[in-house]
């Protein structure tokens, strides 16, 4: 449930490559950099534009002018990266994704068409094909104590060897508004987090997340 073919859809991110030989999402954080220094200069310069040192921008993307960002960093087509939004490095934003206005990214990959729109911080994540973080909802990517991010579900604990590490959504997952997602949580495609959550862990798919240990399974699914 935590492996990358169990959570995303690759078909939907232009950094498909990058979870290339690799079991679990988290391995790919440390990476991010480097891949976007070495796909960007292969992007089309029909597409996309190299406006400075390591940052291509999609032709097509809408930016606002007082948008700061910092490279490396890739946005694509039909993206929006809306007023303030603050782009501090290593950052895939997806073909039409959105960035919101006062939306902090640092280390982050998000896929096609997800939505980080009103005053977010994603830290050290993925985020999943049209996964969508409401107003107010932040990943915390660094433990109190500074010790090593360690995923855990039920009779499991898996060492991820890494310190900065915020959270990985799966595809479709909604999270409410002024969630926090502590470090290393990990949630199944799908899911819905209630407002005002405090969410860690690995959370299951097809979900309704209420409150640590009260997560009950969708009677539905119509995504």
């Amino acid at each position: 449930m935590v492996k990358i073919e169990g959570l995303l859809d690759l078909s939907h991110t232009i950094a498909a490559g990058l979870f290339k030989n690799i079991e679990y999402p988290w391995q790919a954080l440390p990476l991010i950099g480097a891949f976007i220094k070495q796909l960007g200069p292969t992007l089309s310069e029909d597409e996309y534009e190299h406006r400075e040192e390591f940052v291509w921008i999609a032709r097509t993307a809408v930016v606002a002018p007082s948008a700061s960002i910092t490279g490396p960093c890739i946005i694509c087509g039909g993206a929006e990266v809306r007023q303030c939004a603050f782009i501090r490095g290593n950052a895939i934003v997806g073909t039409d994704a959105t960035v919101g206005n006062s939306t902090e990214l640092k280390n982050v990959v998000l896929f096609d068409a997800v939505q980080v729109p009103h005053y977010n911080y994603v830290g050290d994540s993925i985020l999943g094909y049209k996964a969508h973080m409401g107003a107010g909802s932040i990943t915390s990517n660094v433990k109190s104590d500074k010790t090593l991010v360690v995923v855990k579900s039920a009779g499991e604990q898996i060492e991820t060897g890494i310190k900065k590490f915020g959270a990985i959504l799966g595809d479709f997952v909604e999270v409410g508004c002024n969630s926090v997602l502590n470090p290393g949580t990990v949630v199944g495609r799908n899911t819905n987090i209630y407002p005002l959550s405090s969410v860690r862990g690995v959370i299951p798919p097809d979900s309704i997340y209420k409150a640590q240990g009260n997560i009950v399974r969708k009677f539905s699914n119509d995504k």
